[in-house]
């Protein structure tokens, strides 16, 4: 005991080596080892590299059954690291990200990369390896104790976030989804200890957590769970709750699958609202796998219904769309329809966010299964009346008024759900708000037309193409209508095209959509003059699809007919593509009977429409029996167009449906034919998008870097954007090495994979990385450069955007400028440009879940590549950045929000001024002659007089005597009044009046004012559609007036160019008169 006394302040003391300590190890006598153990234990975060020396020591004495200090030894040999290796036996890092990757498949330049030695860092807390770490700590029993906050404690248990990676490598889920949940941007390297090392620079892995995980995904049968790896996880929980960290328990629980133990974390909590909203939001984003989502969701909605959470019913309704539950959607909707107002408003908000998602299949049966519209009410009423019939028909007649007017009250709320479910309200509003905003610059594209060769059909289409998204949704075609002798040089599929473009611009007019396609429709019976060109009325119909994609009920029955009707492949392929996009997600099995009809007569290009047909119409089905018809056939056909088309179509049912749809892709990825494995990376890109799964960027990247075929390489890259859109800020960073790949078509995937993955955000990593390649030495990697940078700055600030425009009209004038980089170019000024410049592109809602029209229209449009056409599908997935408010009736009361930030720096761009010579030959032209000098100063001591009449008299006669030059003194002085103008301090905020455009940058600015009669019923909202209430619902309320004629075909142009000029009236006729001969 004598020795224990001063070497019990050795750390105080500060040791400069632990020799002598170590040497006790090796005593003879309990005591000095036990203080020696005891000792080392408290040093070893600086001197464990001379421990590790003797580990064998340390590990004979817990190795001895009858050491009473075995436990200790076990922590400390845990704790116990070997010193870094030296560069040369530094093993690559591979397994940070291309983990089971094999090397010898490896680009050269990856390999080289991966290998590079990087400068000496810390390693773990490991012999070896953490498997030996966590068993010695396993081994010490109470001795490890979870509490402490120290740097082993947390790397063992998981509880260590992770920084930001210091070395080159890009790094697939920086942050365990445990880490994440836990822990905030304050809470990262919270290290006490000055001395500590440097943080790590590779993923944290949460050992303990992952072993009793693996445990627990055994069959029942099969689990043995170590009962002291439970022990350490039941103490972390306790810890958590003690401690108040219902977060950090939350995501523990997650990450162990612990459904008891979320659920006792969320009732410990002493806010329960706020920790369901945390657990739900963390639920949607970071839980990988489809299946324990569903339980976690079933949970937490049972939890919402229980513990009556006051504004939860948003949440729960999202929840309950995930799990499919339309019934359970559809009795809340009711019973909020037929509550208060402030109930039904919550209602209509609901709706409105689950049409954001753009599951069509779920909403329309949401809406076949709300209460009747003459239900409420309705019972009571029919047995009074019953009873009057007894006594009289005077009364009958009472009765029954008083039914129908309280029928009427009660059917309003329900009728006016229907709609918003239905989808007829949201596109009139997006359309009304598209029309009266719209700021497409037409001067811009007679720039664009003037540059591009007429003999240059790709540009040519191009610039078709690029005019359609400038237009999309405005339902204005005046560019077209202008220019129809420069459109009639388009020939052949070009002019399927371009008739494809009419329904890109007239998008979302349901019941005028057939009518302002008529002319160009296939026609019954031949009537009506000459019959269009077959790819003018293949256009038209892949037109009437883009018209009412998501929304074609009304539409099916004739493509059904357009289709069966004639044996043109061209004809075919437009139907198939239009009955695809109207029944999108539907699994109507009369539409997949028909195309499939239409892919067993083998033509090549019909075929190839009705795959992808078939795709789009069993999108998010999972259909196994049909997609292994689909996959019998390609292996049959001849025909690659075929397999092409049947590939991205068989992606496309397996959107959304994760691990289940393993099989397949596992069946597509070990195909020998190339086209089928380049299926393989898509599904992969639709099965998992969103979710950031590991095994899904496992296999793509695995993919990017062995695969002999550069298509499927490209396609393998580019679908890493997909499963990544969730968390754009990693898509730069994993797909940095494979921009600088020596294949250009990697290069081309990475680009691709950040316009997708970083749509909308105009982040700052995303742009630096596609720089470079908007200089690339070959043209497609600039085109694919250019779309993506497009992409990714829409409804950006025209500040940043400035000198992207001007490098596009440099590509687009150059008359040098290759073919490809120009196509591109084009392309990239429709997109920035796109929906009258009232639009970004959005893979997701606000509730963060993937829109699915537009992932599905995103994954579709990659295939430009091969076929052109397929460009138009990127419309879809547009988004108006529209705040558009609405009161308890579904329409647009006069009111304002404020933009607490300068008006220019979300402003429209300015518009292009058409140079005039005949002006500057005036300007040139300046007479100073005696007489206007005359003027000249007598207009300025009018003003200096005060004469305000006399000096617009003496302007008024400068004017006049102004034909044959112009002063120059004047222009001076309104030069010098223009400058004063723009020295004046421009204001801080704008008032924006309902509805208005609202980008995604400029929401956190948005606020409504304090006072204000309107305010959101639901949530803050303040982008997209928001239900306003009345807070002073006595007084007369204001409605915006509508902009766009809303009675298309027979007495309405759809707002089109003949909305947008006003026609001339006809005159009036001639009053009576008599003709007399006569009088000549």
């Amino acid at each position: 005991m004598a020795v224990a006394g001063p070497i019990s302040m050795v750390p105080a003391l500060g040791l400069s080596s632990a020799a002598g300590l170590i040497s006790m190890l090796e005593e003879t006598e309990v005591q000095l080892q036990t203080t020696a153990l005891r000792s080392l234990n408290k040093v070893i975060d600086t001197h464990w590299a001379e421990v590790a020396g003797s580990i064998s020591v340390i590990e004979a004495m817990y190795e001895d059954e009858f050491f009473a200090q075995r436990e200790l030894a076990a922590l400390l040999a845990s704790k116990v690291r070997r010193p870094p290796p030296t560069p040369s036996t530094r093993r690559a890092p591979s397994t940070a990200i291309f983990q089971g990757l094999p090397c010898a498949h490896t680009e050269p330049d990856l390999k080289r990369n991966l290998t590079r030695p990087s400068t000496p860092r810390q390693v773990f807390y490991h012999l070896g390896e953490l498997n030996d770490a966590l068993n010695y700590a396993l081994c010490a029993g109470g001795m490890f104790d979870v509490t402490e906050s120290n740097d082993f404690v947390k790397t063992l248990l998981g509880t260590r976030a992770s920084p930001a990676p210091r070395s080159n490598l890009p790094v697939v889920h920086p942050l365990t989804a445990f880490s994440r949940a836990s822990f905030g941007k304050k809470k990262v390297n919270n290290r006490s200890d000055p001395r500590a090392p440097p943080p790590i620079p590779f993923l944290p892995t949460a050992k303990a957590i992952d072993e009793y995980i693996e445990q627990r995904q055994k069959p029942t049968s099969e689990q043995a769970i170590d009962a002291r790896l439970v022990s350490i996880v039941e103490r972390m929980f306790q810890r958590c709750f003690d401690d108040g960290q219902i977060h950090q328990a939350i995501g523990v629980a997650l990450e162990t699958k612990r459904l008891d133990k979320l659920e006792e974390a969320i009732h410990t909590s002493t806010d329960v609202a706020e920790a369901l909203n945390y657990a739900t939001k963390v639920c949607q984003t970071l839980v990988t796998s489809r299946e324990f989502r569903r339980e976690v969701l079933t949970v937490l909605v049972r939890m919402y219904e229980s513990d009556h959470v006051e504004n939860n019913y948003l949440n729960v309704c999202q929840c309950l769309m995930f799990l499919d539950d339309a019934d359970g959607v559809a009795a809340i909707l009711t019973r909020l329809v037929e509550g208060e107002e402030d109930d039904q408003l919550l209602a209509y908000q609901i709706a409105f966010s689950l049409c954001e998602n753009e599951i069509q299949k779920f909403l329309s049966e949401v809406a076949s299964k709300l209460a009747p519209e003459d239900t409420p009410g309705d019972t009571p009423k029919v047995e009074d009346g019953d009873a009057d019939m007894q006594d009289g028909t005077e009364e009958k007649k009472d009765g029954t008024e008083e039914k129908k007017d309280s029928t009427e009250e009660k059917k309003k709320p329900i009728a006016l759900l229907r709609s918003v479910l239905s989808g007829e309200l949201p596109v009139n509003l997006h359309l009304e708000f598209l029309y009266s905003h719209n700021a497409a610059d037409l001067l811009l594209l007679k720039q664009m037309r003037a540059a591009v060769e007429s003999r240059n059909s790709v540009c040519h289409s191009a610039t078709v193409l690029s005019n359609a998204l400038m237009h999309a949704g405005t339902t204005v075609d005046t560019f077209l209508r202008e220019n129809l002798d420069w459109l009639s040089r388009a020939t052949n599929w070009a002019r399927f095209s371009a008739t494809a473009g009419m329904g890109v611009i007239h998008r979302g007019q349901l019941n005028e959509g057939r009518t302002l396609m008529g002319p160009f429709l296939p026609r019954e019976g031949g009537a009506g003059g000459a019959r269009p060109s077959p790819y003018t009325e293949g256009g038209a119909l892949y037109a009437l699809g883009l018209i009412h994609a998501n929304h074609g009920e009304g539409i099916l029955p004739f493509l059904l007919e357009s289709s069966r009707s004639s044996n043109n492949e061209v004809i075919q392929h437009g139907a198939c593509l239009g009955l695809g996009l109207a029944a999108l997600g539907t699994g109507n099995e009369e539409v997949f009977t028909d195309m499939f009809r239409i892919l067993r007569t083998d033509g090549a290009v019909a075929g190839e429409g009705a795959g992808v047909g078939m795709g789009l119409v069993l999108a998010g089905s999972g259909a196994v029996d049909k997609q292994q018809q689909i996959l019998n056939y390609c292996h049959k056909t001849q025909h690659e167009k075929i397999i092409r088309g049947c590939s991205v179509g068989l992606a496309l049912t397996t959107y959304g449906r994760e691990e289940e749809a393993e099989p397949l892709i596992e069946q597509m990825v070990r195909d020998s034919d190339p086209i089928i494995r380049y299926g393989a990376c898509l599904a992969t890109a639709s099965a998992y998008v969103a979710t950031g799964n590991n095994a899904g960027i496992r296999r793509l990247l695995h993919v990017a870097v062995s695969d002999v075929s550069d298509d499927v390489r490209r396609a393998a890259v580019m679908s890493l954007g997909f499963v990544l859109c969730s968390t754009p800020s990693q898509c730069p960073r994993v797909v940095k090495l494979l921009a600088e790949s020596y294949n250009p078509h990697v290069r081309y995937g990475a680009a691709m994979a950040v316009g997708i993955s970083c749509s909308g955000t105009g982040m700052k990593e995303a742009v630096a990385l596609l720089e470079p390649m908007l200089t690339d030495a070959v043209d497609f990697v600039q085109q694919g450069a250019l779309i993506a940078m497009a992409m990714v700055m829409v409804e950006q600030s025209e500040q940043s955007l400035a000198p992207f425009r001007k490098r596009l009209m440099v590509h687009i004038q150059d008359e040098r400028e290759v073919t490809m980089t120009k196509m591109g170019a084009i392309m990239a000024q429709g997109i920035i440009d796109a929906g009258g410049r009232n639009v970004t592109i959005g893979l997701r809602a606000k509730s963060g879940y993937p829109r699915m029209t537009a992932v599905l229209s995103m994954l579709v449009f990659t295939q430009y590549w091969y076929w052109y056409p397929l460009s138009y599908f990127i419309s879809l997935t547009f988004v108006p950045t529209a705040f558009i408010g609405l009161d308890s009736q579904l329409k647009m009361p006069m009111c304002s929000v404020t933009s607490h930030c300068k008006p220019s720096l979300f402003a429209y761009p300015a518009a292009i001024n058409l140079d005039d010579k005949k002006d500057k030959g005036k300007l040139v032209k300046a007479v100073l002659s005696t007489t206007a000098k005359a003027k000249a100063k007598a207009a300025k001591k009018a003003r200096e007089e005060g004469k305000d009449t006399d000096g617009m008299d003496v302007d008024g006669e400068k004017k006049e005597g102004d034909a044959d030059g112009m002063d120059v003194d004047g222009d001076k002085q309104d030069e010098e009044e223009d400058e004063k103008e723009k020295k004046k301090p421009e204001p801080t905020k704008e008032e924006l009046s309902n509805p208005a455009r609202v980008t995604p940058a400029q929401e956190r600015y948005v606020r409504f004012d304090e006072g204000s009669r309107f305010v959101p019923a639901a949530a803050d909202l303040k982008r997209g559609f928001v239900v306003l209430k009345d807070t002073t619902p006595g007084e007369d309320i204001e409605y915006v007036a509508a902009t766009r004629t809303l009675v298309p075909g027979v007495t309405d142009t759809g707002g089109g160019a003949a909305a947008a000029v006003p026609a001339e009236e006809e005159p009036a006729a001639p009053e009576e008169f008599e003709f007399d001969p006569t009088d000549v």
